[in-house]
């Protein structure tokens, strides 16, 4: 049975007062909080385990090590990739990205070539392929998306049939607009003329269950700091066949089989991609962080923030001038908006000081809010943690800050 107050008992940030309020914490698509399993997990680590992997015979070593390679299992179950190998460790989605646009971008992609992005990219998503179209000659065009923030499936079909797509790049869910895309249609019809698709998973993974073989995606990438794990770890999901394909990221120790001053022999998969010492920490927390929210289960974790995004679109309709942004039919727990009049800083400034955090700005996404004719945007994201009674303290502290500034 899923049990919300039970559940926030196991986050100790949760029962903190702000601004002798007690603490609303409606900021997670910009990162979740840690249940205290995953922090007795790290401190399990340094106090029990620490040493570095792969490189001595000790017990330290040996026990880090099978930490850190059971965490790979969990990460490689959690998306349902059908090996290990396909799973690497990374510092979050913005280097997963990168990974895949130096190492098979910069491969692959020659001038004339095409790749395309939806409207509503994360600008993780955009600037690494900026650089790959300045190296190579390839060119960024555009999917189009309709004003409730929803991919215009049409124009896509047609972007596709230009003969030199060779790449798309989409997030799975928007983490400015809350729209839930289309991608396994989209990967289908990209793979009809060749291309290869990269998803970025960073606002799925956490709420919703991924299976990256039911969708047939090349690359899929998450940071674990938005699915209640420490921050600067995630991992990038990529083919086998794809990723044996593509030269290193980075070069160095444990991503090497032999080197000699002639030349380097590549390590096997995964380890060809990750150089160096790894966040062994962060990778042990993040298997926890797994294991927690899959017990809690990832589709009782989706029904519950389902029904906290119906219950706030309900009542904020009660607020005078409050215009949601992002109003696309398959939506996940993220709720944009502005109030005419109202700079979106200032609204969050008032918020904060009733201990409700909130999300302002642009939200990495310029190009989206240009699109939208906006500069910023006020955000409200939901958790599995996060209840009714939150969302009320949320829409009566917009109402006072609406009455303040207008």
């Amino acid at each position: 049975m899923f049990d919300v107050q039970k559940i926030r008992a196991d986050f100790p940030i949760l029962q903190l007062q702000v601004r002798d309020k007690p603490l609303v914490y409606l900021d997670n698509a910009a990162t979740s909080q840690k249940p205290q399993q995953v922090l007795d997990a790290l401190n399990h680590y340094y106090t029990a385990q620490n040493a570095n992997i792969h490189r001595a015979v000790h017990y330290l070593s040996e026990t880090a090590t099978r930490a850190y390679s059971e965490s790979r299992e969990s990460v490689r179950a959690l998306l349902n990739a059908a090996h290990e190998s396909e799973i690497i460790f990374t510092r979050g989605t913005t280097e997963a990205i990168n990974l895949v646009a130096h190492s098979w971008g910069l491969q692959n992609l020659k001038a004339g070539d095409e790749i395309l992005l939806s409207a509503m990219e994360h600008h993780s998503n955009i600037v690494p392929w900026q650089i790959v179209c300045e190296k190579t000659g390839a060119q960024i065009r555009v999917i189009p998306i309709n004003d409730a923030g929803e991919i215009l499936f049409d124009e896509y079909e047609n972007l596709l049939q230009s003969g030199h797509v060779k790449f798309i790049g989409v997030c799975h869910i928007s983490n400015a607009l809350g729209t839930v895309n289309p991608v396994k249609e989209m990967i289908a019809k990209a793979h009809e003329v060749g291309a290869k698709v990269l998803i970025d998973g960073a606002q799925s993974v956490p709420h919703a269950k991924v299976d990256v073989q039911d969708l047939d995606a090349d690359f899929y990438a998450f940071s674990g700091h938005k699915i209640c794990a420490p921050t600067g770890i995630g991992a990038l999901y990529g083919k086998a066949e794809l990723l044996n394909a593509m030269p290193p990221y980075q070069g160095g120790g444990d991503m090497i089989s032999s080197v000699t001053w002639e030349k380097t022999e590549y390590n096997v998969l995964p380890h060809k991609f990750e150089a160096g010492t790894p966040d062994i920490a962060g990778v042990i927390g993040l298997a926890a962080a797994i294991d927690y929210v899959t017990k809690i289960g990832l589709e009782n974790i989706a029904a519950h923030e389902a029904q906290l995004l119906d219950y706030a679109t309900k009542e904020v309709q009660s607020i005078e001038d409050f215009q949601i942004v992002g109003r696309a039919k398959n939506k996940a727990s993220i709720l944009s908006f502005v109030i005419p009049g109202a700079h979106p800083q200032d609204i969050g400034a008032l918020l904060d000081a009733r201990g409700v955090a909130i999300r302002t700005g642009h939200h990495c996404t310029q190009p989206l809010m240009k699109r939208l004719g906006l500069s910023a945007t006020a955000r409200a994201s939901f958790a599995f943690y996060n209840t009714e009674d939150e969302v009320d303290v949320f829409v009566e502290a917009t109402k006072n800050a609406r009455k303040m500034l207008l």
